[in-house]
C-alpha cells in the first residue's frame, strides 16, 4: 500500500499545522430543525434549498470546524432510487461539494471540505444482491461528483461491513480522491456486521493507496465511541484516528429522538478523546452549532493527559449503552492493567 505524501492531501498538511483537527456536528437533525421532514432526502435539498445548506455549513464554520462534510451522505445511485433520484447522482454531489466549498473558501483560514459517503444501504454479496465491483462503481459514481465540486478528501462513514469499506475506499482511489473511513460500533462493541475497533485498520490492507484516517462514528453514545477509540489507538498508536461521536445518548421523547450531551459533556469528551489518541475529532447525531463551539474552545484549551481508562470515561461521561468490544476480543494490555488494578 502506498502511503500518501504531505503535498497529496490536506489532512496532513493541517494537522502538521494544528495537532488535532476539529470536524463539524450533526447534517441531519440540524437540517430536521431547519424544516427537513422525516423521509425526506436530505441530498435534495442541496438544489432546492441551497441557501439552507449553506448556513449548515457556515454555522459549523463559525463554530471553529476545521473539516465540514458535504450533504451527500445518501448520495449513491441506491439511496436516491428511494427518492427517485437515482439518475441525478452526479450532480446532487457535485452541487453538494460546491457549497460547501463556497463556505470554506469565504472562511479566512484553511477549511477541508470532506465528501461526505455513506453505505448504499444494500448488502453485498453473499448476503444480498450487490456485488463488489457493483459497489465500487456505485460509490465512484458519487465520488466523482464531489470531486467535481470541490471535495478534497471521500469521507467514507457509519460503516457496517469490511467490503462496503473497501469498495468505496477503492471507488475514492479510482476517481483519484484520497479517503478516510470511519465505521459505526453499535452492536455488542462490534459493527453490525461483525467489525471490531481493534481490526478497523486492516481493512485497507491491499489496496494501492492508504487512508488518510481511519476510525468511529455515529454508534450509541459518547462514552462508547471513547471504549472504541482506546482499542484503535491501542491496536495502531501511530494512526491518525477519527472519532466522530453522537453529543451524549439518544432518548426517545415521545415521537422524536433527543440527545443527552451538552456543551460540557462534549468538552469533556474531546478532552478524553485527545488524550486517548484521536487526531480529528467531530460530533455526530445531535451535536449542534453551541456543541461544536464548546468542543472548539476546548480543544484549544487542551494538554494532553494520561490516557484515559473506560472507568474514567464512564465517570466522567456517563454510562455506555454497549458491550465493551474487548468483551467479545482478547483482553489488551491495558484492560489487563486495570484488571490487577482493581483486584
Amino acid at each position: 500500500m502506498k502511503a500518501v505524501s504531505m503535498t497529496a492531501n490536506p489532512i496532513y498538511a493541517l494537522l502538521a499545522e494544528k495537532g488535532v483537527l476539529l470536524a463539524d456536528g450533526a447534517t441531519g437533525t440540524n437540517l430536521f430543525g431547519m424544516g427537513l421532514e422525516a423521509g425526506e432526502a436530505p441530498e435534495l435539498w442541496n438544489e432546492s434549498a441551497p441557501e439552507k445548506i449553506e448556513t449548515l455549513h457556515q454555522k459549523f464554520v463559525d463554530a471553529g470546524a476545521d473539516i465540514i462534510l458535504t450533504n451527500s451522505f445518501g448520495g449513491t445511485r441506491h439511496r436516491l432510487k428511494l427518492h427517485h433520484a437515482q439518475d441525478r447522482v452526479f450532480e446532487l454531489n457535485k452541487r453538494a461539494a460546491e457549497i460547501a466549498r463556497s463556505v470554506a473558501d469565504k472562511a479566512g483560514r484553511k477549511v477541508i471540505v470532506a465528501g461526505s459517503v455513506g453505505p448504499t444501504g444494500e448488502l453485498l454479496v453473499p448476503l444480498g444482491a450487490l456485488t463488489y465491483d457493483q459497489a465500487v462503481d456505485a460509490f465512484a459514481e458519487q465520488i466523482e461528483g464531489l470531486k467535481a465540486g470541490g471535495a478534497e478528501v471521500a469521507w467514507i462513514e457509519t460503516m457496517s461491513a469490511p467490503d462496503e469499506i473497501r469498495a468505496a475506499a477503492e471507488a475514492a482511489i479510482r476517481v483519484g480522491l484520497p479517503y478516510t473511513y470511519t465505521g459505526s460500533f453499535d452492536t455488542a462493541g462490534r459493527t453490525m456486521m461483525g467489525l471490531l475497533p481493534k481490526d478497523i485498520h486492516a481493512v485497507s490492507d491491499g489496496l494501492t493507496e492508504a487512508p488518510l484516517g481511519v476510525g468511529a462514528n455515529c454508534g450509541v453514545g459518547a462514552s462508547d465511541i471513547l471504549a472504541s477509540l482506546l482499542d484503535m489507538s491501542e491496536a495502531k498508536p501511530d494512526a491518525t484516528i477519527i472519532i466522530k461521536g453522537n453529543c451524549g445518548i439518544p432518548e426517545f421523547r415521545g415521537t422524536e429522538i433527543h440527545y443527552s450531551g451538552t456543551p460540557e459533556l462534549m468538552s469533556d469528551y474531546v478532552r478524553l478523546a485527545v488524550d486517548g489518541g484521536a487526531k480529528i475529532i467531530g460530533g455526530c447525531c445531535g451535536t449542534s452549532f453551541e456543541h461544536l463551539a464548546a468542543m472548539r474552545k476546548a480543544l484549544d484549551a487542551h494538554k494532553k493527559d494520561a490516557r484515559p481508562t473506560v472507568e474514567a470515561i464512564i465517570e466522567r461521561i456517563g454510562p455506555m449503552r454497549n458491550k465493551l468490544a474487548e468483551a467479545n476480543a482478547p483482553e489488551t494490555s491495558e484492560g489487563r492493567r486495570e484488571r490487577r488494578r482493581r483486584s
